[in-house]
């Protein structure tokens, strides 16, 4: 099989997850479109380790597996904090987020 399909492919997605990253302000969503980004990335590694092998036999499967078990580890703590935020603030939406945190009066940090 030729390499231009699979490469096709995974660019696409790559911009699927870019798009998904950028627009969507549910955290959950947010979640699939990083998913989406590293399985793109799995595709590229899968696809080229096929097409060359002459240096590093297998090395592409390697990093794919290094990258699914990365995912899963992204994905369970990602979740374990999307619903800790949800238990705390009963939305999911990324752009109701405070960046920093307010300080009361009178509840200053002495340095």
């Amino acid at each position: 099989m030729h390499p231009v399909l699979p490469f096709t492919i995974a660019a696409l997605l790559f911009a699927i997850g870019v798009y998904g990253v950028i627009v969507r302000r549910n955290a959950v969503l947010l979640l699939m479109a990083v998913e989406l980004l590293l399985n793109a990335v799995n595709l590229v590694l899968v696809t080229a380790d096929a097409t060359i092998r002459s240096v590093v036999p297998h090395s592409g499967q390697a990093f794919t597996l290094f990258i699914i078990v990365l995912a899963a580890a992204e994905i369970g703590v990602g979740l374990a904090l999307i619903l800790q935020l949800y238990r705390l603030r009963r939305s999911v939406d990324v752009e109701d987020l405070p960046l920093t945190e307010a300080t009361a009066p009178g509840s200053e940090v002495a340095r």
